[in-house]
């Protein structure tokens, strides 16, 4: 699949796939643990918390088919599998950081204006 003509708001656009990536809260949370170090699977399900095995493991696969994530197996037993991030994936973690300290810094903003919303809902009905 060929990129789109720069419309990521046609259907057909590949682009959305990679802004899919970027809004995925498993993925963005990955990226940013690989960002620190170099992980194994156990180790990242227990750092992220609320992901499934399965979860983890689906994206995983999908940020490594993405060219985000290198999956190294090691020959041993029993065999060692390690999570890093690619330079692509670094590029990545360097969009992700930002959106992650904004979130940090605007948290309680969000949950004030989610609690006024809901008050005035409930005053509506």
């Amino acid at each position: 699949m060929l990129p789109c003509s720069g419309n990521v708001y046609d259907t057909n656009c590949p682009t959305r796939h990679v802004l899919n990536v970027l809004v995925d809260k498993w993925a963005a949370l990955i990226v940013g643990l690989l960002g620190r170090q170099t992980m194994r699977f156990t180790a990242l399900h227990r750092q992220i918390g609320g992901i499934s095995q399965k979860m983890l493991t689906q994206t995983l696969r999908r940020l490594e088919r993405d060219g985000l994530v290198q999956r190294t197996v090691y020959a041993e037993v029993p065999p060692r599998v390690e999570y890093a991030l690619t330079p692509l994936g670094r590029s990545l973690r360097e969009l992700i950081a930002p959106i992650r300290e904004w979130s940090n810094v605007n948290v309680k903003d969000i949950i004030a204006a989610q609690q006024q919303y809901d008050t005035q809902a409930l005053n509506e009905e």
